[in-house]
């Protein structure tokens, strides 16, 4: 459960903290107050996308935080937290998302820090987001896949599939590239063998192109590092230089030493440079001494490097590319010098992953079937309560076109998976993209995640908006349904509609100043004659006419 969110510089919020409790919290204000902007903070905080134009005008960073209560049934949440050494406190967590005008952003659950991706798949063991334009995906038939695989607890079995259908798509590709004319596998063959002739013969090392290039370059520009050593050589040892210089001077330190000892320390310092200039020097020297320009070998290194250019024109742009060439050269020739045995094993092995799909295939098959009366009942039954008692509704199942032998499989399964629905008694059942209402689409997404709920551990869910395109007796049904929703959930609920804000337990109002010149949103719990009040501006569009104080009481009173 969510127990407070804390906002400071997101989007017009300055800075806020609210307090939500169990039950039905509904969240209401004025158009364009900055109801969506507040849940836009939330979904950040949630593990949601976000950038640098989330931060308020003249803020350097955005900070949204929040506290979790986790519910102590949740064991997937708690087995979460264990298995990252994250600790609850008081069977609590708190959350915090920041973004900074750099585009940097952070990520804690308590004080330990995670990416966005962890915090994302945390909080949806927690918190379950509906927005105002959700009912939409209910247009795209993968979303009415999902929704019956999550509703008969088949999620975990339709990855297992998906793994196993990806595996023989993999096997089928490569038994595919074995199957070729025994012409092309001769040809591949010859082609690779003369490659890994020409890349053994020149006999690679690693990093050979490096150190030879640096060896080319000390000899094609012999004279004038010649030149430049030598040069050194006469600053530190002729008889001006540097270190007969030093010498001399450590000769007068110790005199001035032995008169005055306080100058030890600093005659120890230029003892210790002397020798340490003395040695470069020395080593100087030997290198300017050994410095021979060898033409005939210059010539080797570059053919050389010309011949590892070629190679690498061919076959990668280093020695280490050209050598992982070789190694799945000779991968690939021993798999077309034993092609008949490897294509023998794949058979096997194909045939054994084509049974285990048809096996788990089928079962979801099954599952899928029992599951789907069970849906079709379920969401009736929440439509009836939302107003659509003449509505039925079908979880339209069949499989994917086939031949005799063999069943057409995809991703998820063997099944075609639609909704279908009459919204009134008489009518047909259509595709679900076939209601204009968007007030019906709504309360069928509502059904449907109700249905949902009751077979997941989500304590929280959001509905942004859900009241969409409905009013009078469906809003208060819709009132209704969520506040028996609220008896096992909490809820929290953005909406315009004062026969649905009256039903809540916790009421937020956010509403919309200018302060010192700048537009900014503020949010705070109402109750008694503020509640009053925000429910008859709800009615009427005003707060303060009697009639719509009357009317505003008689709703609070009839439903709290």
């Amino acid at each position: 459960m969510l127990e407070d969110l804390s906002i400071k510089d997101f989007a017009l919020i300055d800075s806020i903290s609210i307090e939500f409790g169990a039950g039905l919290n509904v969240l209401t204000g004025e158009t364009g107050a900055g109801k969506s902007i507040l849940i836009g903070a939330l979904t950040f905080l949630l593990g949601g996308k976000a950038t640098v134009d989330s931060i308020r005008t003249g803020a350097e960073s955005t900070r949204v935080s929040g506290t979790v209560k986790i519910d102590k049934n949740s064991r997937a949440v708690r087995t979460w937290l264990e298995e990252r050494g994250i600790e609850t406190e008081n069977d609590r967590v708190l959350l915090r998302r920041t973004i900074k005008d750099n585009g940097k952003t952070g990520a804690w659950i308590q004080d330990v820090p995670v990416s966005r991706s962890d915090l994302a798949e945390f909080t949806g063991y927690l918190v379950d987001v509906h927005g105002q334009h959700d009912h939409q995906s209910l247009f795209r038939l993968d979303e009415h896949r999902r929704f019956l695989d999550s509703f008969a607890g088949l999620s975990d079995d339709v990855l297992a599939f998906t793994r196993l259908y990806s595996e023989l798509a993999e096997k089928r590709a490569l038994y595919n590239e074995l199957n070729t004319s025994e012409q092309e596998r001769i040809r591949r063959k010859e082609v690779l063998e003369f490659s890994l002739e020409e890349i053994q013969r020149a006999k690679l090392t690693a990093n050979e192109d490096e150190i030879l290039a640096a060896e080319e370059t000390r000899l094609s520009q012999h004279e004038r590092l010649f030149s430049s050593v030598d040069s050194i050589v006469e600053v530190f040892l002729s008889q001006s230089g540097v270190v007969h210089d030093l010498k001399k001077a450590l000769g007068g330190f110790e005199s001035a030493a032995a008169i005055d000892p306080s100058l030890q320390q600093a005659r120890g310092r230029l003892e210790s440079a002397y020798y340490e200039l003395e040695d470069i020097a020395e080593e100087l020297r030997r290198y300017r001494d050994e410095l021979v320009y060898d033409p005939a070998r210059l010539e080797t290194i570059q053919e050389r490097l010309s011949d590892l250019y070629k190679l690498k024109k061919k076959y990668g742009s280093t020695i280490e590319d050209i050598m992982a060439w070789a190694k799945n050269a000779e991968l690939e020739l021993e798999q077309l010098d034993g092609w008949e045995s490897n294509r023998s094993a794949l058979e096997i092995q194909l045939a054994d992953l084509e049974r285990e799909l048809f096996k788990i295939g089928s079962d979801l098959s099954q599952r899928r079937k029992r599951a789907s009366s069970a849906l079709e009942s379920g969401v009736e039954g929440v439509l009836k309560s939302l107003g659509m008692s003449g509505t039925r509704f079908s979880v339209s199942l069949g499989l994917r076109p086939g031949t005799d032998t063999m069943q057409r499989s995809g991703p998820y399964g063997f099944d075609t998976i639609e909704f279908l629905i009459s919204a009134n008694p008489g009518e047909p059942l259509k595709p679900l993209s076939k209601i204009a209402s968007g007030g019906e689409l709504s309360r069928v997404m509502l059904a449907l995640k109700t249905v949902l709920t009751s077979a997941d551990e989500t304590d929280t869910l959001i509905f942004d908006e859900i009241d969409t395109g409905i009013g009078g007796e469906v809003a208060l049904s819709v009132g209704k349904h969520l506040k028996e929703l609220a008896e096992s959930k909490q809820i929290l609920c953005i909406t315009h509609l004062a026969s649905i804000a009256a039903h809540a337990n916790h009421h937020v109002k956010i509403e919309k100043k200018v302060m010192e010149g700048k537009t900014v949103t503020g949010a705070f719990g109402i109750k008694d004659q503020e509640r009053v009040e925000e429910i008859a501006r709800m009615l009427a569009g005003d707060g303060v006419s009697d009639a719509s104080l009357r009317h505003a009481q008689e709703l609070l009173a009839r439903f709290n």
